[in-house]
């Protein structure tokens, strides 16, 4: 008795569309952890946002928790991108943005305050001089 061994033979077809099957699969995947260039530009748009409440605020008080939050926010969504998270680089960016421009509104309000302030002050004194220069009507 004679036994047949039948061996599969490697079918041409099914082993290229395997190939293109993993070849695709594999390219997905690695679209899928890169970091698209919007998510670079709008990291790179929130660091000017934080440089310019930097510059805004300069030694100013008000504002600067609100600004180290922003480079704090910043920091994370660079590093965000490093590690190829674009969604979360992208979501710390935009909190960083919006950081920096609350804290140059906070110093700008502050500022204005003390205009405001001061011109109350010289408004009070002019009207006690006027009073003063006036003689009393009875």
């Amino acid at each position: 008795m004679k036994y047949r061994v039948k061996y599969r033979t490697a079918h041409p077809g099914r082993n290229a569309a395997a190939l293109v099957l993993g070849v695709g699969l594999l390219s997905t995947l690695s679209a899928c952890s890169s970091v698209s260039n919007l998510s670079k530009e709008r990291v790179a748009n929130s660091a000017t946002s934080v440089e310019q409440a930097e510059q805004t605020l300069g030694n100013s008080e008000q504002g600067a928790v609100e600004l180290q939050q922003a480079k704090d926010k910043l920091n994370g969504a660079k590093s965000a991108l490093d590690e190829g998270q674009g969604n979360e680089a992208e979501r710390l960016a935009a909190q960083a943005r919006l950081y920096a421009e609350l804290a140059i509104a906070k110093s700008q309000s502050a500022d204005a305050r003390t205009a405001a302030d001061e011109v109350l002050a010289s408004l009070d004194m002019l009207r006690r001089e006027t009073e003063r220069s006036m003689p009393t009507q009875r």
